[in-house]
């Protein structure tokens, strides 16, 4: 529906979620077309903040982390959230991409943004985004990411939120995200990815991602490449931030594998169980729970940890959930299922299920083409009997090989190979193959993943 302004200039009804995004994304797409150049060349994060600021939307109350990184930043932030959450905090949480639904991107005390609050309070934003874009150069657009921030902060306003956690979409530097006035700062792993935008060393990826330290916070890194940790000990210097470098010899390490997840034992809170499975989840854990600790640091003005945080943290961390990562679905046969997509983390996804495969082992590997897909193949080849491989078309954007490019790679890898146009289709071929004692491991995008949680019946509106 197109409603007309007293300027005569058509206004869009936004009344439906596919209505909204169209919107948030409209202008975004005056680029589709155009070659992507480097995030400091392309982005202009001072549009966002001219949004928040029209919208009074920088609340400098609210104490803010934002987390980054190359791997595992979605990861940090839920266990973050919910360790918050468990220190008695109202907590809002951004995160990216969703599974299922958009609103997933947008959470308070773990629960996604209701869908008529996201479109009430869009409306309400309308006239300032409207303004805008109408100011707009000629090749300039209004980050859709930008928006999505301003419609969670407006909601962290209502629900009185006092604690959130960002997740950085990409870079850091020039992500809208990190407008957010955030006195925490945290590193997940930082390594090679989106070189046509970031560039292509590690020590310039290092440098977008460090641009989320702000003057005198605190930042906390897990073990990183040394390059890339000489470029975030030069911003912290520079911003006079309080750094905790995390070394491997502080990391939680393993006690053993439990039913739905890993005890593991950090000081000074002992053993603790983590309901996650996948290893790399053990070093989020760690990293989460030092954030959290600086964070109190901020809040308390440098209070000591008390019995009892540790106990609400310990409490907090048992209750994490995070689905799509290395996610047990089903029984008879296992299916096992993670967002799998770069040769490090395929081979994490099969050290996390190691000790729990039932043979034989079926893997269905759904990766984009934009990937070492051939290198995950490789991997996931090496613990299974068939490789089925798939795609999805249920975003657009993200393409896949060629099924003729995906079997070439794969056979190399695997004797026994089938390809599949869709993931039930694969799914059902698997369950043949595999039995109903066997395993199915599914690592693929999170476009798949979410099409598995669809499957599954999987609730994600409440983590």
């Amino acid at each position: 529906m197109i409603v007309v302004m007293a300027s005569d200039e058509p206004r869009l009804m936004i009344d439906s979620m596919d209505a909204a995004i169209h919107y948030i994304f409209k202008t975004r797409r005056r680029l589709d077309a155009a070659p992507r150049g480097l995030d400091e060349y392309t982005r202009d994060i001072t549009l966002t903040r001219g949004l928040l600021e029209r919208a009074n939307l920088m609340n400098e109350a609210r104490q803010y982390a934002v987390v980054t990184g190359s791997r595992g930043k979605g990861s940090v932030t839920a266990i973050m959230a919910k360790l918050l959450q468990s220190l008695g905090h109202c907590v809002g949480a951004i995160t990216s991409p969703h599974l299922v639904h958009w609103n997933e991107r947008i959470r308070v005390n773990g629960r996604m943004i209701p869908t008529a609050d996201f479109l009430r309070i869009l409306r309400g934003l309308q006239p300032m985004i409207d303004s805008v874009v109408a100011e707009l150069a000629p090749g300039q657009y209004l980050s859709p990411q930008g928006i999505f921030l301003a419609v969670a902060l407006r909601h962290f306003d209502e629900r009185n939120v006092d604690a959130a956690v960002l997740e950085v979409g990409r870079g850091g530097r020039f992500d809208d995200v990190a407008v957010a006035p955030n006195k925490v700062s945290v590193f997940a792993p930082i390594m090679l990815e989106h070189t046509a935008l970031l560039g292509e060393e590690i020590e310039r990826i290092a440098w977008h991602k460090a641009g989320i330290i702000k003057d005198g916070g605190e930042a906390v890194t897990l073990p990183q490449d040394q390059s890339a940790l000489g470029v975030i000990k030069a911003e912290a210097q520079l911003k006079r931030a309080n750094l905790t470098c995390l070394a491997h010899s502080e990391l939680a390490r393993l006690v053993a594998d439990k039913p739905g997840g890993q005890l593991i034992n950090l000081p000074p809170y002992g053993e603790l169980f983590l309901p996650m499975l996948g290893r790399y989840q053990i070093d989020n854990a760690t990293l989460a729970i030092r954030a959290v600790e600086a964070f109190q640091r901020v809040l308390n003005a440098g209070a000591a940890e008390s019995a009892a945080t540790i106990d609400r943290i310990r409490r907090g961390l048992g209750g994490v959930k995070w689905l799509g990562r290395v996610q047990l679905l089903s029984e008879n046969p296992h299916v096992f299922v993670d967002g799998a997509i770069t040769v490090p983390s395929a081979e994490s996804f099969i050290d996390s299920v190691r000790g729990r495969l039932r043979q034989p082992v079926v893997a269905i590997v759904g990766i984009p083409r934009d990937r070492n897909y051939a290198g995950v193949y490789r991997v996931m080849a090496r613990v299974s009997r068939s490789l089925i491989i798939t795609e999805t078309d249920i975003n657009p954007n993200t393409r896949f090989p060629a099924p003729e490019d995906a079997t070439a790679a794969a056979r190399a890898a695997c004797a026994d190979l089938s390809y599949t146009r869709d993931l039930p289709s694969a799914l059902a071929l698997a369950r043949t193959r595999a039995g109903p004692s066997g395993t199915i491991l599914l690592a693929g995008s999170l476009m798949l993943v979410g099409e598995c949680m669809l499957i599954w019946d999987v609730d994600t509106t409440a983590i």
